[in-house]
């Protein structure tokens, strides 16, 4: 009895104990929280007044205190593109984004810093599956892929339902066609979802930061030079070697550039 009642008094002890840590981290983030929003709307403050610098420290002390957002990256970018900055600028139109791509200014915007950049690189043709996954699957992310998979399961049930309780002959031959629909459509949903999920889980892209990089087709500082690039482009990662990373361009090429040259998304 005195050692369940012993274990009980150190419970009542302890609990106040973690109630105390976790009102403490609380305060700890919300004071984060607060710190970041305070930096975010003296960054705008500073930006409407032409103060582009010094809305640049401010955008990037909330990043730095871990709060991310579509709005902090694009104000962010659109600072660096007064700036004339331009890798920067791409950067965070990039991460801007990533976290909506459906957003038309990030799109916009994005388009005039691109045409800072000096490498004029063409993009290499498409096949006939490529443009039709580029211009119908990957507009969509796994995600939204995934609610319409579950949408139609749902729609297909209660479809398949109405049918076979339903006794008219037409209104069966309708709901039968229809949920027959609802169920192809919701599997071409789900083979979508794991589709986009490939191809995000697999894209590995970065923004070049240098003024200008020599692409070598072996990891070696003294390897030949196949062709260079200049900031603000963007390529795909297809390797890394050390402090090297074997790259892909739209109009095919690979090489090796020096990775502290790169910004990766």
């Amino acid at each position: 009895m005195k050692t369940i009642n012993s274990l009980k008094s150190k419970q009542k002890q302890l609990k106040p104990f973690w109630l105390f840590i976790g009102l403490f981290l609380f305060m700890v983030q919300f004071v984060f929280s607060q710190n970041a929003n305070t930096h975010f709307v003296e960054g705008n403050k500073l930006y409407q007044q032409e103060k582009y610098a010094q809305a640049i420290d401010n955008y990037l002390k909330v990043l730095e205190q871990g709060q991310q957002s579509e709005d902090v990256y694009y104000n962010l970018a659109n600072a660096y593109y007064k700036t004339n900055k331009v890798a920067p600028a791409i950067y965070y139109y990039e991460k801007a984004l990533q976290l909506n791509p459906y957003n038309k200014d990030i799109k916009v915007n994005l388009g005039f810093a691109q045409r800072m950049t000096i490498d004029n690189i063409e993009e290499l043709p498409k096949t006939l599956l490529q443009k039709i996954s580029k211009n119908t699957i990957e507009q969509l992310s796994y995600n939204s892929w995934a609610y319409i998979a579950v949408f139609l399961s749902f729609l297909f049930a209660v479809l398949f339902l109405m049918y076979h309780f339903s006794y008219g002959t037409g209104k069966k031959r309708l709901f039968f066609i229809s949920s027959t629909l609802s169920f192809i459509f919701m599997l071409l949903s789900v083979a979508f979802a794991f589709k986009t999920y490939h191809i995000t889980s697999n894209k590995q892209e970065a923004i070049v930061f240098a003024q200008q990089s020599d692409i070598k087709n072996v990891p070696t500082l003294s390897a030949e030079t196949v062709f260079q690039l200049h900031e603000g482009t963007k390529v795909s990662i297809l390797e890394t070697k050390d402090n090297w990373k074997k790259i892909k361009i739209t109009d095919g090429q690979t090489g090796w550039i020096v990775g502290s040259e790169l910004k990766e998304l």
